[in-house]
């Protein structure tokens, strides 16, 4: 686990309530380098290339930009302030979107306009669903063909080999089950759920699909996330006596509800924390002579199963390992087997432009994580495998309401986080990923589809 996530008896255990602690300075022990900002002659050239391209970028948008001149960049709406305006284009200069992150974990920069009040709403998400509606086309063409002489490449100690992905899973998943509880819902589902709203079928590059409509804000999250289950489980046909194999088991809530119809589960995880509270809730619900949840990579799973299940986690993969995940799946997958899979997708063109980049996620979120698109997952599968993509849903916007209502949850739960022993640091980045994450789905630049592969 990265030291800027142990858990500190010194860290503070109070907060403003309903709004984001004042920024101060990151402890250099718990966040290397975020103490001060980058220097030298190096920093100071990318510094200003990076003030100039931010300003010719924002201009043009549908945003408000405070602090940087003398009066606001932008064309009007969410609206963010730079309160260091030296630090914040030193870092973004310096390290591109990892820095213009990391400027807002330290406080050069946070949402809305000067004197506002405090920090923590919305507006961080609506500001950078602007820019992420507008991603490919912000930087300069010449300048983007020129990406690869740039940007970092992810490093070699992020890869998903069999004997670094289980660090990789705990960098995250194993932070505090008391942190995921705070913000989840009671299920503690943590992938997008699926709100009632009405479908409709569409026609993409890959083929036909179903696509879910806008789901109604401040609907109950607890009830979208047994829907979002449920239906995976009804496309997949488990039912009395189907063998169901579950790569990623979360906190088994969907090992539970496929127990419940009369399925056998196999279930795997990488996760400590998961595994041990995963196994309480299942024998809590009655389920445990049901549902085996082992600490086991996806690659070492024996067996046959009639229904294959993962929700969210290819994401975790890596794109080196999409073809030894589907393998996988193939080999295992009885004769008639259904697989049904929850992806984080992003459009084919810029998967391809981005597969090689170190980003903010994955330095402090997901280390080796990588989103995949619709279409190389059929290229994959029709590849490699016996397996064909015969079913979507496509529910992005579903996405944007669940992280807008576990932002909010994480804000109202800011003194019980501190409370576990983390920082504001911390809370200033959780709430960054869930804004960050969130304006991905609400601009349409990500998207979330369920997906059904058959053996025709």
């Amino acid at each position: 686990m990265s030291t800027q996530f142990e858990h500190r008896p010194d860290a503070p255990t109070d907060a403003s309530s309903g709004a984001r602690p004042a920024p101060s300075v990151p402890d250099p022990a718990a966040w290397p380098g975020l103490d001060r900002p980058p220097s030298g002659p190096r920093t100071a050239v990318s510094a200003l290339v990076a003030r100039r391209l931010f300003a010719a970028a924002v201009s043009r948008l549908h945003v408000t930009v405070h602090g940087v001149g003398d009066r606001p960049l932008g064309l009007g709406g969410p609206a963010i302030t730079v309160h260091r305006p030296e630090e914040f284009f030193a870092r973004f200069g310096r390290d591109a979107l990892i820095g213009f992150g990391e400027a807002y974990l330290t406080g050069a920069w946070g949402e809305g306009a000067p004197g506002a009040g405090a920090e923590g709403s919305s507006e961080l998400g609506d500001f950078l669903a602007v820019l992420a509606a507008e991603m490919p086309t912000l930087v300069p063409a010449p300048l983007q063909r020129a990406r690869a002489a740039v940007v970092r490449r992810p490093p070699k100690a992020h890869e998903n080999t069999e004997r670094q992905t289980r660090g990789n899973i705990a960098h995250h998943y194993d932070l505090s089950n008391d942190l995921f509880a705070a913000f989840l819902d009671p299920t503690l589902s943590y992938s997008s759920a699926l709100f009632d709203a009405p479908q409709e079928r569409a026609v993409d590059g890959v083929g036909e699909l179903l696509r879910a409509g806008d789901p109604t804000p401040d609907a109950d999250l607890e009830s979208a996330q047994a829907a979002k289950i449920e239906r995976l489980l009804d496309v997949t046909e488990v039912g009395p006596g189907t063998r169901v194999l579950e790569i990623g088991t979360g906190w088994g809530e969907l090992a539970i509800r496929a127990a419940a119809r009369g399925a056998s589960v196999h279930s795997v995880t990488l996760s400590t924390e998961q595994q041990a509270l995963a196994r309480q809730r299942i024998e809590a619900a009655g389920h445990g002579a049901a549902v085996d949840v082992e600490l086991c990579d996806y690659r070492l799973v024996d067996g046959t199963y009639d229904a294959v299940l993962s929700v969210e986690m290819i994401e975790a993969v890596g794109h080196e390992y999409w073809s030894t995940y589907f393998r996988t799946i193939d080999r295992v997958l009885a004769p008639g087997g259904r697989v049904g899979i929850q992806a984080i997708t992003m459009p084919h063109d810029r998967m391809l432009a981005t597969r090689r980049t170190y980003t903010w996620i994955n330095k402090y979120i997901f280390p080796g994580g990588f989103l995949p698109s619709v279409q190389v997952l059929d290229e994959v599968t029709r590849a490699d495998t016996d397996l064909r993509l015969t079913g979507r849903l496509s529910m992005g916007r579903h996405y944007a309401e669940t992280l807008r209502q576990w932002d909010r949850r994480a804000d109202a739960a800011a003194e019980e986080v501190l409370g576990l022993g983390f920082d504001e640091t911390f809370l200033r980045m959780w709430h960054f990923y869930l804004e960050y994450s969130r304006a991905g789905f609400a601009s349409g630049y990500l998207d979330v589809n369920q997906l059904l592969f058959t053996r025709p």
